[in-house]
């Protein structure tokens, strides 16, 4: 069974894990635990053929500077997060992360990734940020970085209530994202479909989760 490797970065406490988690069980964390790595693994169908998509996860704080592209060789795309309500998370999109897996893999696509925009409404929020003279990430702001830094592609996404958009999306615009490196893969078929998208029933019933 071939697998598509996606690597998941992007700073501290912005919702990788939790977008993973409830992406492959369904369900959402309850507590946040800082991610040292971690690996996930669900079967998905391609041309009627399985595929395994490996989804790592990483640590965001500087601590783990120096260990996380350890994970990075072989990736055949990166998730690059930021939280639609973290101002610091969007700017350290282009000051930290892209740089970083540019660096360490300049030829593999990314797409940018908007997470937690359940709390883009949420008063509380809103209003802390106002505190500091901040506001959050607006879909407009979101679309201007990816085009700025060549992503494939900006969407934002949802782990608690497991919303997915994609404004103005189009097949053509990143139908290439998978068979960048790899012509085996077929066409008609992109990492949108695999991972942002409602989760294949097949995986549901197999309970695939963790990697051994």
């Amino acid at each position: 069974m071939q697998t598509i490797k996606c690597v998941v970065v992007g700073d501290g406490a912005v919702g990788k894990t939790c977008l993973l988690i409830s992406y492959t069980t369904n369900k959402f964390p309850s507590e946040y635990v800082p991610t040292v790595f971690d690996n996930y693994a669900v079967t998905v169908m391609i041309g009627g053929e399985p595929y395994t998509l490996g989804l790592f996860d990483t640590a965001g704080q500087e601590d783990y500077d120096r260990l996380r592209p350890l994970s990075y060789p072989q990736t055949d795309v990166f998730l690059v997060c930021f939280s639609v309500v973290s101002p610091s998370s969007f700017e350290n999109v282009k000051e930290k992360w892209v740089p970083e897996i540019s660096h360490h893999c300049p030829r593999t696509p990314f797409l940018l990734v908007g997470t937690q925009v359940d709390l883009r409404d949420d008063s509380n929020t809103v209003e802390k940020l106002a505190k500091n003279k901040q506001r959050p990430i607006s879909p407009e702001s979101g679309e201007k970085l990816a085009r700025d830094l060549r992503a494939v592609k900006y969407v934002e996404c949802s782990a608690l209530t497991q919303v997915k958009r994609a404004a103005a999306y189009t097949r053509d615009d990143i139908k290439a994202l998978l068979t960048y490196h790899h012509p085996h893969y077929p066409l008609q078929m992109t990492f949108y479909d695999l991972f942002l998208t409602e989760r294949p029933e097949e995986c549901i019933r197999r309970g695939d989760t963790r990697c051994p």
